[in-house]
Formats: structure tokens, C-alpha cells, sequence
């Protein structure tokens, strides 16, 4: 009896795991998306990251039906119920990150009507295109069960932190020296800023990686380098 209630829970958390997965690819391809439709000024691709979103958001209903299904079916304890309690964090964190996409794409219908503002639009693609690395390397790890590469992913969210900052400072100058630039700055500041948040949303999922192999979040805090936030505030 306990090898079958084994065996039938292993394939729950396969199907959900599929779940999982399939919702961060989704994810990834809005981010990479997102960013493109700003370089490239595309409006139709800014809508279908808008209108992709609401995908993503139905897999994190039915992670979410189908974990507190397994629950309620298997009773798992220990690290079985570590790996679904794991999962709808994950979920929720992929959710939350495709919002920022989605967010990312808005504003690219606004800034079509505006002067570009120089070199913006491929730093903020680079910055996406770091993120959606990281949120690839975390989903490997989930899957391999690699806490090491999950452990790389935390210390990678400095570099994502230290491009905003930089951003934060060019958007500042552009602003003094032409009031012109103002309202383009202000919208590309909010989606480099919602890049950030991705990237601490992804380390985040990257630490509960950590804490599905070994049992323990990580002790040491992770290092952080975003030096605006008691100007930006919640966004």
C-alpha cells in the first residue's frame, strides 16, 4: 500500500512539474518578448505579451488545483510535502514575473508616441536577457535538483542590481538636461525597474530551489547593490 501511495504521488509531481515548466517558458518568452517589442518599437508584439499573460495566469490556477489536490489525496510529509509547498511558491513568484512583462509591454505602446531616449532600449534588453537567463538556470535546478546552480543564480541578481542602478543614473541625466526627456524617462525608469523586481522575484525562486534539496534557506543574506530604492519606493 505505501509503495502504490508512493507511486501515485512521484506521478502527481511529475504532472505538476510539467506545469511548472511550461509556465516558465511562458515566462521567459514574455520577458524576451517584452523587451523587443520596446527595441523594436513593436506594438502588436507589446499585445501579444498582454494578451499571452492570461496563459500564465490559468497554469497557476491549475498548479495551484492540482498541488492542493495532491495534498488532500496524499498526505505527504517531509521533503514530498517540501516539493509541493515548493511548487505553488514557484508558481506564484512565475505569475508575479509575467505581471512585470506584461507591464514592460504596456508601456511600449506609450513610448511609441515619444522621442527615444539614446541607448535605452538595448541596455533594457540586456537587463531582460540577464533575467531571463537566470530564470532559465533556476528551473534547470529545479529539475536537476542542482542547488549549486541555484546558489549562482542568487549571486547573479548583483549584476542585475548594478545595471539598474546604472540606468537609474543615465535616466537622472537625461532628464536634467533636456525636461523634453522627462515623461520617456520616467516610463523606461518604471520598466527598468520592473526588470529588477524580476530578477529578485527569480532569486527568490532560486532560494526555494535551495531549500528543496537541502531543507535550509540559505543563511547568508543575498547580495544586494540596488542603491534607489528609498527613492523608488514599492512599485
Amino acid at each position: 500500500m505505501n509503495e502504490h501511495i508512493s507511486s501515485a504521488y512521484d506521478r502527481d509531481l511529475e504532472g505538476i512539474t510539467t506545469l511548472v515548466m511550461r509556465m516558465g517558458g511562458l515566462v521567459e518568452e514574455a520577458i524576451l518578448k517584452a523587451a523587443k517589442s520596446l527595441a523594436d518599437r513593436d506594438v502588436e508584439l507589446a499585445e501579444e505579451v498582454r494578451g499571452a499573460d492570461k496563459a500564465i495566469d490559468a497554469l497557476e490556477l491549475q498548479i495551484n488545483e492540482e498541488a492542493a489536490r495532491t495534498i488532500a489525496l496524499r498526505a505527504p510529509v517531509s521533503k514530498d510535502l517540501r516539493s509541493l509547498l515548493t511548487v505553488l511558491r514557484l508558481a506564484a513568484s512565475l505569475e508575479r514575473i509575467g505581471d512585470y512583462a506584461k507591464n514592460i509591454a504596456k508601456r511600449t505602446g506609450v513610448l511609441v508616441e515619444l522621442n527615444p531616449v539614446s541607448g535605452s532600449d538595448t541596455a533594457l534588453r540586456r537587463m531582460a536577457r540577464e533575467v531571463e537567463s537566470m530564470l532559465k538556470d533556476t528551473l534547470d535546478a529545479y529539475v536537476r535538483g542542482d542547488a549549486e546552480l541555484a546558489e549562482d543564480v542568487r549571486q547573479r541578481d548583483l549584476e542585475v542590481d548594478q545595471m539598474y542602478n546604472a540606468l537609474f543614473r543615465e535616466f537622472l541625466t537625461f532628464m536634467m538636461e533636456d525636461p523634453r526627456n522627462i515623461t520617456a524617462c520616467m516610463h523606461l525608469h518604471f520598466m527598468a525597474k520592473n526588470i529588477e523586481r524580476m530578477g529578485d522575484l527569480t532569486t527568490n525562486m532560486a532560494e526555494q530551489v535551495i531549500y528543496l534539496v537541502t531543507g535550509e534557506m540559505p543563511e547568508e543574506a543575498r547580495p544586494k547593490d540596488d542603491k534607489t530604492a528609498y527613492l523608488t519606493g514599492p512599485n
